[in-house]
């Protein structure tokens, strides 16, 4: 389990992350979730993350935000947007800044499975850069 990619997950909302977390670790990942940003920034788990996979609309800290603190601090980790409420803007801004995917919740299986592979396969992962 020691070479498995970690998969960390940020939704507000519980019965979200729980799926994701149960269909995420179904393809074999070890999975860690987060019910907000600052909750997974203080994670001390940020340099095993191989891969992210976050909501766009949270209260207090969203995920474009999110994405832009852990860039401004440095740590390096593949980033998948969903969101229910997609909009031109919101995934312009995340395309920009370097995410993976922009998702639309729901979103299928092979759809997510495809792009955590990406996120995997893009050589960035976890961990601070140099």
């Amino acid at each position: 389990m020691e070479n498995t990619p970690l998969i960390s997950i940020v939704d507000d909302d519980e019965s979200v992350r729980t799926a994701m977390r149960d269909m995420v670790e179904s393809f074999g990942y070890a999975v860690v979730a987060f019910a907000s940003g600052p909750e997974f920034l203080a994670s001390d788990r940020l340099r095993d993350i191989a891969c992210l996979i976050t909501d766009v609309r949270m209260p207090g800290m969203n995920g474009l935000v999110l994405q832009k603190q852990m860039t401004t601090s440095g740590y390096l980790i593949p980033t998948i947007f969903m969101t229910a409420f997609p909009d031109k803007r919101s995934r312009d801004r995340a395309i920009k800044a370097g995410a993976i995917a922009y998702l639309t919740k729901p979103c299928s299986r092979s759809d997510l499975l495809a792009h955590i592979h990406s996120a995997l396969a893009s050589g960035t992962t976890g961990g601070k850069k140099s």
